[in-house]
């Protein structure tokens, strides 16, 4: 079947000239950083335990609380009225050996699982690092979660301490404790000294808890995270990883995030997510860096402010945040000092090239997109700091990180023969995005669920779901998930260049692309479009988009509905939910909407 053709070559490369950054970059020289790339060399570069075996919390803080680092602000808190409250890596390195020192003391042992329902509260961090110092294994929760979706997360974990607030336990546990027969423990951040029924004061209990020793020297293997992605209908899955992750953390975060010792970082991830774990917390601690939190929802201006006044240099945000700004105009953005900022990363899902480009006018530094899974618990391929940017491109693979594009059947299966994945040579090709495994950070396994994990693995590589196609030059391009690219005349069409190409025309803010049922195509391409402000629904302005986009991508490609709508259902995490925008559209039941955004 014919692919349609991406519409890159509509937006130049932008050009990196590296003797203009203030900070030397990491990585100067791609090509000689992935032939010399060892992870044996990364793990070197840590250390490791003094006294041997790997801990990721003693990687993150301890190591710098023990150095000239010890008096830094590891994580700075913006709270909801602008205040600021900061711990030191000496003081976080003590806050969570009391939090280990507390869950010795419950007798929780090494690999029983803490689960936190938290937002982003200094007592989160806290509990963290504690976990992983005592050697029990750490799962965050999306404090937006419904009691459902918490109750079965909490089962299928098996967790035995729950941390979390007063309200959260009222609204999504305590009815549901019965059903819990292995939560022993539950936290409460604020309790007041008044704990609920069959509850604990966290802060009364960590004010009385001695020093806790020895960190617990953990085996590389040794299983540290827990977290848990949803499917479109069946239960979640928890994807497992392990303390050498940390190797990854760090190597990812030195060429990816280009972290320096000196930077100011902001993640503006939630940490109930992947992102907000391995790069709102372990990566830029385990670099000694100031991490910024703010503990309040999005807002343009206090992000602005934020960036301003805490002389953030290094963000890490997501494209949907990106594109409300964007939204809001650049105007918005000049209006504030972000001279401090030196480099604009995003991930979460696939980054249009017009944001891409409005980053250099808004913020005079284009968007660094990247691209991982939970799965792969760290960044994979990525647009470097160093490197020429092609504005819709994920980048290239991360030095240590094989990928490869392989072939698919007419049903969309990989095609794997006597054992061997079919890969694809010919540049432009569109496939399954895979990666050769045994990278550090690579997960480990679905908890209890083993023949779910060997179905991800074929050849010795592991098979994203997503596909994509590589240029001639080795920038890989995303094309849609498996399940989401339209088959349409023969056509196989990626939504997300769809979408790209719609969000070029000026009253489009967002854009979500499906394939509905034809007689004769099989499939045609709908689109479900957000709106600017000033822009008014209307069929001339509906044929005038759709007329737009056959312009860039052709008739075959290009939308033959087009349906206005006030909000696209999205995660919490920000990525479009094309199965739900399908569901509606057709009739279909809706899945598992707990990661849904509340209002859409």
């Amino acid at each position: 079947m014919e692919a349609s053709t991406p519409a890159s070559t509509r937006w130049p490369v932008i050009a990196k000239d590296v003797t203009a950054d203030t900070v030397t970059p990491n990585l100067l020289d791609y090509d000689r950083a992935c032939a010399t790339f060892s992870w044996d060399d990364e793990r070197l570069a840590l250390g490791g335990l003094p006294e041997g075996g790997v801990n990721i919390a003693y990687e993150a803080v301890d190591r710098h609380a023990k150095s000239e680092r010890a008096g830094r602000d590891a994580l700075r808190f913006v709270r909801a009225d602008g205040s600021i409250l900061s711990r030191s890596y000496a003081a976080l390195a003590d806050d969570s050996d009391r939090f280990a020192s507390l869950l010795r003391s419950l007798g929780v042992q090494r690999g029983e699982r803490v689960f936190s329902l938290l937002g982003r509260s200094p007592a989160l961090y806290t509990a963290v690092l504690g976990t992983l110092k005592h050697g029990a294994v750490f799962c965050p929760l999306f404090s937006a979660f419904g009691p459902e979706p918490v109750r079965q997360r909490l089962e299928l974990g098996a967790a035995s301490v729950l941390v979390t607030t007063r309200t959260l336990y009222r609204r999504k546990v305590a009815a549901l404790r019965s059903e819990l027969p292995a939560l022993r423990h539950v936290l409460l951040i604020d309790a007041d000294g008044e704990p609920e029924r069959d509850t604990l004061d966290l802060e009364a209990l960590i004010a009385e808890a001695p020093p806790y020793g020895a960190i617990a020297a953990m085996q590389p293997e040794d299983m540290a995270l827990l977290h848990f992605t949803s499917g479109t209908t069946g239960r979640p899955k928890g994807a497992v990883h392990v303390h050498d992750a940390v190797t990854a953390h760090y190597a990812t975060g030195r060429f990816a995030l280009d972290l320096h010792p000196d930077d100011v970082y902001w993640c503006t991830a939630d940490p109930g997510w992947v992102t907000g774990t391995s790069y709102g917390i372990i990566a830029p601690l385990v670099h000694g860096v100031t991490t910024v939190v703010d503990e309040e929802d999005m807002d343009a201006e206090r992000w602005y402010r934020i960036l301003a006044e805490q002389k953030v240099t290094v963000w890490y945000t997501a494209p949907t945040a990106l594109r409300m700004l964007m939204k809001a105009g650049a105007a918005r953005a000049k209006a504030h000092d972000l001279s401090s900022l030196r480099f604009v990363a995003s991930v979460g899902e696939p980054l249009n090239p017009e944001v891409v480009v409005w980053g250099q006018e808004a913020f005079g530094h284009p968007i660094h997109d990247n691209w991982w899974q939970t799965e792969t618990g760290g960044i994979m391929i990525s647009n470097y700091l160093s490197m020429d940017i092609r504005p819709g491109s994920m980048g290239r693979p991360l030095p240590g990180i094989e990928a490869a594009i392989v072939a698919r059947d007419d049903t969309g299966a990989p095609v794997v023969r006597a054992g061997h994945v079919e890969l694809v040579s010919d540049p432009d090709t569109m496939g399954e995005l895979a990666l050769r495994a045994g990278w550090p950070s690579m997960f480990r396994g679905y908890l209890n669920e083993e023949e779910r994990y060997r179905k991800c693995f074929a050849g010795g590589w592991y098979l994203t779901g997503d596909l994509a196609r590589r240029d001639e030059d080795g920038y890989y391009w995303f094309v849609g998930r498996g399940d989401d690219v339209i088959k349409s005349s023969g056509h196989l069409i990626g939504p997300f260049e769809v979408e790209s190409s719609l969000m070029e025309h000026d009253a489009v803010a967002e854009a979500g692309v499906i394939g509905v049922p034809d007689s004769v195509a099989g499939e045609v391409v709908k689109a479900f479009v957000e709106l600017k402000p000033g822009f008014e629904a209307s069929d001339a302005l509906r044929l005038d988009i759709i007329g737009f986009a056959r312009k860039r991508l052709g008739a075959a490609v290009a939308p033959r509905e087009l349906e206005f709508t006030p909000a696209l259902p999205k995660t919490r995490s920000g990525k479009i939910l094309r199965r739900l925008l399908k569901a509606r559209a057709l009739g279909l039941p809706e899945g598992d909407t707990s990661t849904l955004e509340a209002g859409r």
